[in-house]
């Protein structure tokens, strides 16, 4: 083979490495987006004398994630495309529940569950809906958030409070960025009911 052949040969077994790097080579990393929700002000009630803490949210296999759900009735699950939480969505929902009691100037003891620290009441959660819901015929998601909620006594560990909350908020429009902000908008609607759900519970010091 002539050194031109070889050169020629060499070019184009360097285009071609090339072309496939380009085609198997890592994806593109998703836009990453956090939760913002905005806490309402506290209309008043009393400060509480006794300590809270607060575990991680239970979800489903379909939420415990850093995907952002959208589902499309009747059972259909799927996630945006290129985007993604900061964190998985329980961790991000803690901390906004424990930023949320904290804001409410009521409580002067409450952290996480996961610090270790001593209390007379723990809350439990749940998150059983948190999606951008496609529905036929409308452009824009609607923003979907469902949380249950138990307060247990931490010395005996019985339930005494239980409670569901619910908000739906429309999202501006039928992006990504507009979904995460109706999201947050609705779980700010949620925390603005259950914080003072539990704080109102006239529970005694234990």
């Amino acid at each position: 083979m002539s050194i031109s052949r070889r050169v020629l040969f060499a070019g184009a077994s360097a285009l071609v490495v090339a072309g496939c790097a380009d085609v198997v080579g890592p994806p593109a990393a998703p836009k990453l987006y956090t939760l913002n929700p905005q806490f309402s002000a506290q209309q008043g009630g009393a400060k509480v004398a006794w300590a809270l803490l607060i575990q991680m949210p239970d979800a489903s296999a379909g939420l415990n994630s850093e995907r952002i759900a959208i589902t499309r009735p009747p059972s259909g699950l799927d996630y945006y495309a290129d985007a993604a939480w900061a964190d998985q969505l329980p961790a991000l929902a803690a901390a906004s529940l424990l930023e949320a009691f904290e804001r409410s100037g009521r409580i002067a003891a409450v952290a996480r569950d996961s610090d270790g620290a001593r209390a007379d009441y723990v809350l439990s959660t749940d998150l059983r809906d948190f999606s951008c819901r496609y529905d036929a015929g409308e452009g824009a998601p609607l923003a979907v958030v469902r949380m249950g909620a138990r307060v247990v006594d931490a010395r005996n560990r019985k339930i005494v409070g239980a409670a569901s909350f619910a908000k739906d908020v429309r999202a501006a429009a039928n992006s990504v960025p507009a979904g995460v902000a109706a999201l947050s908008e609705a779980y700010g609607g949620v925390l603005a009911e259950l914080v003072p759900w539990v704080l109102n519970r006239g529970m005694p010091t234990a």
